[in-house]
């Protein structure tokens, strides 16, 4: 994949291949992923989205490829040195520190930082998009709800100052009102925080509704990617992805020219 000149690449990836056992499962992947942008990946489960993150994050090796971070390869390093290089993975169920209270979750998110005459400010600041949580601070992690859970694990990553953040189907097991809630903040963090965001979700909606760019993927390979925009008005996104049948589209499509004429 080629670079255009002057974009600022945070996350570049060619030809990625990766593995289960003797089971391809990331097969020639390619992708970039701008600074400040959020791009989401889509696809069914099976499709090699969780897979993807992991490769990039280090908890698995790739067998072909390159993983490039801000131009550095960073394919071979292992999971806690990506940690320092920049990269942060919120994972698919969540996975905090169920036994630790909510503050100690946050100050783990930390671990790896030198300056630690900001990380009470910026564990305020973790508060201030998560109130529910400072409410909760001295509370035992594994007995929040869901939803609670889900922002304690974003929250977690925030510590870090990632330089892209890697959220691993973020409204799993969520209400539709939790995960609006949720990638309401996502929004934010991006706009307000800058940080740079690459999503797997199997809710296409809201994905595409967040995110500026996006891929999608089937059987460990990228077969459709742009803007989001205009994933969004794909037919096949809108069929498969997204429940609107054909003749739902076509019928939407003969409204919108309809409305156009009578204006």
């Amino acid at each position: 994949m080629s670079t255009d000149a002057g974009e600022n690449v945070v996350l570049q990836i060619d030809n990625l291949e990766s593995y289960y056992g003797p089971i391809m499962a990331i097969r020639g992947v390619s992708l970039k992923v701008l600074q400040g942008q959020i791009v989401t990946v889509l696809g069914a489960n099976g499709a090699g989205k969780t897979t993807l993150l992991k490769t990039i994050s280090g908890v698995m090796d790739p067998e072909k490829g390159t993983v490039k971070l801000a131009g550095t390869d960073i394919q071979s390093m292992e999971p806690d040195a990506i940690v320092r290089r920049g990269i942060v993975h919120v994972p698919e169920g969540r996975e905090i520190f169920p036994l630790l209270t909510v503050a100690e979750n946050i100050s783990m998110g930390a671990y790896t930082r030198k300056d630690r005459g900001t990380i009470a400010a910026d564990e305020e600041m973790v508060y201030s998009y998560f109130p529910i949580l400072k409410d909760r601070r001295t509370q035992r992690a594994g007995t929040l709800s869901g939803g609670q859970q889900q922002m304690l694990a974003i929250g977690r990553g925030l510590m870090s100052r990632p330089r892209l953040m890697l959220l691993d189907e973020p409204s799993l097991g969520l209400s539709p009102l939790l995960t609006q809630e949720i990638f309401e903040i996502i929004v934010r963090l991006n706009k307000e925080q800058k940080v740079t965001m690459m999503l797997v979700e199997q809710n296409a909606k809201v994905a595409l509704d967040a995110a500026d760019y996006g891929y999608v993927m089937e059987l460990g390979r990228i077969v459709m990617n742009d803007s989001a925009a205009i994933l969004a008005a794909s037919k096949d996104i809108q069929e498969f992805y997204l429940g609107v049948s054909q003749d739902e589209n076509q019928r939407g499509q003969r409204r919108w020219k309809q409305r156009k004429t009578w204006r």
